[in-house]
């Protein structure tokens, strides 16, 4: 998929100059903005925040002065917010955007602050296409899909809070290949290692590959496979399947479907969700956040596995295990996936070495689809995620305690699917950093083609099969995801990060895994004990585990020196910025200023050393921020360099190149310093 704001040219930038109080704020809003375009910001800040009063300015060219003051007496607002920014950056700025709510504001922090890594967070399924299949009719009936939900033309924008950004059209690719043209493994990684420039819209894409004829002679059909490649920010994998219904629905009808745009969808749920109240929610998570000291790693601490990127491992019950398993369960008044949810927890008991009681954490996955919002369990869109689920393993605890506790906390979370992390930690006072869950555990939910469809498919010669994962991601260090097979058997795939778990480990913790569930079904007696069950372990290995890695640390260095009485242009690297656009910067800038890049998890409270020290006397400080550094730098224009002369030069996101032009642009219209 691609679209307008693809092209070259689309990143606008803002100089200001921080002025004291009660001066209002101006900003020099520059570059390829149309008079609407600028027109179109104002009116957007106006709109969402009601206290502030605008003016613009037209000058010559592409060049507008925006200047914000309070409607109030005092005549002058609070330092700028992170929302004003956002708006005040957007990209386009006419779009339409929707706030992330829950796993998806995680989900697009790492991804943007781990950009140099395309493949993070892509996941790709993968079905085989057996009969005609005609291409301007397969593309079509996508781009039919495209027009009818916005979730696929939606970009992602994260100079302040993570949001979406709808466009309002977006042209869907198709790419087909013959069958000589590359393997199908070489295809599958090629497409994962092209991941996703995640401020473009349309993160999906499709790629078919000619196949060889199933059957023979004059019986034989042509086969097709197709590769469907997505971003997790977006959607999940239960989305995607209710695309494919769309798809097949558009293609059966020539490739077209008929009506407009389909409602309800992401922006219906995001607007539900702004009305709901959250005193439950916030007495119930206040009680059941995990603890400071939770078990929360899938290993024993070891050091670094030198590996690096995501991988993943496949076991299966078979059908006669996995029925024996599911009878288990509802002799103890629970579903399959709470024998899995005890599985895991005692895993993670057994890694954590304490021999008592022990409070284990892992994520659960909520759909967030049966919620009451008419129409919510067909939106295409990630509307829930992994929530923490807290539960006390006791070797000389009984097994069936074990069960109904993980059954029982997994019904009380999932009444609020749409609580994010960052309201848990600061629910229930856990702002110490640590980590909430450091796996994650997902059962199928994936809705079935309906038998029409199949039906009508099956009339015009066409058979599909049910897409499966080809490779998936995860952001923890472990995510398990157990779906059904079609002869009854229960499949799980283990998503890991290789550098946290080795191979060998996420192997040896899966195969441990399926050893538990099986045993499971051995021990129907209520008296057993969790400690008996343990023992079927005894013997076995456990496996190791890395630390997560952690936010850096502040870090100035300098890129070149100037000349003794220039300018310092400080680049602020915030995570997020888009790689490569610092460096495409400093090669290309032919200045006289000295060049210094600040890597800064959070806005520091005075000027690092060595900045005050190149500043001297007399030199101005030129803050420069791209996407989320930008309000990194505005913030330290007016907390730490306050007093400084400073001029803060602020871009939207987008390219590497274009944000670097746009950074040049920038700085050669701050106005020359005065004598």
């Amino acid at each position: 998929m691609s679209s307008n704001h693809s092209v070259p040219g689309t990143v606008h930038y803002v100089v200001h100059e921080p002025g004291g109080a009660p001066s209002p704020l101006v900003f020099e809003l520059r570059g390829p903005l149309t008079a609407a375009g600028a027109e179109r910001i104002a009116a957007r800040i106006v709109e969402r925040h009601r206290a502030l009063h605008v003016s613009l300015e037209s000058h010559t060219g592409a060049h507008r002065t925006l200047t914000i003051t309070s409607s109030g007496a005092a005549g002058h607002p609070a330092q700028l917010s992170p929302q004003l920014l956002a708006d005040l950056l957007a990209v386009p700025p006419g779009a339409e955007t929707v706030p992330l709510s829950g796993a998806q504001r995680g989900l697009a922090r790492e991804a943007a602050a781990r950009q140099e890594d395309r493949s993070r967070h892509v996941e790709q399924l993968a079905w085989t296409w057996t009969g005609p299949l005609d291409t301007s009719r397969f593309a079509a009936a996508w781009q039919s899909v495209a027009d009818r939900e916005c979730v696929l033309r939606a970009s992602l924008d994260w100079v302040a809070d993570p949001r979406m950004v709808l466009h309002e059209r977006v042209a869907v690719n198709v790419v087909r290949h013959s069958r000589a043209a590359l393997p199908w493994t070489d295809l599958v990684e090629r497409d994962r290692a092209q991941g996703f420039e995640l401020y473009r819209a349309g993160l999906m894409r499709l790629t078919l590959l000619d196949g060889p004829p199933a059957g023979t002679g004059g019986g034989a059909q042509p086969t097709t496979r197709v590769l469907l490649t997505y971003h997790r920010a977006l959607l999940d994998e239960r989305a995607v399947h209710l695309l494919l219904r769309e798809f097949y629905r558009a293609y059966l009808a020539g490739g077209a479907l008929p009506g407009g745009e389909r409602r309800p969808d992401v922006r219906d749920h995001a607007r539900w969700l702004a009305r709901q109240g959250t005193e439950a929610a916030r007495t119930f998570w206040t009680r059941a956040a995990p603890p400071a000291g939770a078990a929360v790693s899938p290993g024993r601490a070891a050091g670094p596995t030198g590996q690096r990127g995501s991988a993943q491992v496949q076991r299966r019950l078979r059908s006669a295990q996995s029925l024996r398993l599911r009878a288990w369960a509802a002799g103890w008044g629970a579903g399959e996936s709470s024998a899995l949810h005890v599985a895991w927890a005692l895993l993670l008991h057994r890694a954590a070495g304490v021999p008592g009681p022990t409070r284990v954490s892992f994520g659960v996955s909520v759909p967030g689809r049966d919620i009451a919002l008419p129409g919510a369990a067909d939106v295409p869109g990630l509307l829930g995620g992994p929530l923490p689920l807290t539960v006390t393993v006791d070797p000389q605890g009984s097994l069936g305690a074990l069960v109904r506790q993980v059954r029982d906390a997994v019904l009380d979370m999932t009444a609020y699917p749409w609580v994010s992390e960052e309201l848990i930690r600061q629910w229930s006072g856990r702002g110490d950093g640590g980590v909430l869950s450091d796996t994650a555990l997902v059962f199928d939910s994936r809705p079935e083609l309906p038998a029409a469809v199949r039906s009508e498919l099956a009339t015009q010669g066409i058979r599909v099969d049910v897409p499966h994962l080809v490779r998936g991601d995860t952001s923890l260090a472990l995510t398990l995801v157990a779906r059904h097979a079609p002869d009854g058997g229960l499949g799980l795939t283990a998503l890991y990060d290789r550098a946290v778990l080795k191979d060998a480990d996420a192997t040896q913790a899966l195969s441990q895994c399926v050893h538990l569930l099986c045993a499971l079904a051995e021990f129907p007696d209520p008296h057993t004990s969790v400690g008996q069950v343990l023992r079927v372990l005894q013997g076995a290995a456990v496996p190791s585990a890395a630390p997560s890695a952690q936010p850096g640390q502040d870090a100035l260095a300098t890129l070149r020196a100037g000349q003794p009485d220039a300018d310092v242009i400080c680049l602020v690297a915030d995570a997020g910025v888009v790689p490569g656009a610092y460096d495409l910067f400093a090669r290309h800038h032919d200045g006289p200023e000295t060049i210094v890049v600040l890597r800064c998890p959070t806005p520091p409270r005075a000027l690092p050393a060595g900045l005050d020290e190149a500043l001297g006397r007399g030199r101005r400080l030129l803050l420069c921020g791209c996407g989320p550094g930008a309000l990194t730098a505005y913030r330290i224009a007016w907390t730490a360099a306050a007093g400084q002369d400073v001029v803060v030069i602020m871009t939207s996101i987008g390219s590497a190149a274009d944000s670097a032009s746009a950074l040049s642009q920038g700085l050669r219209a701050v106005p020359a310093r005065s004598t």
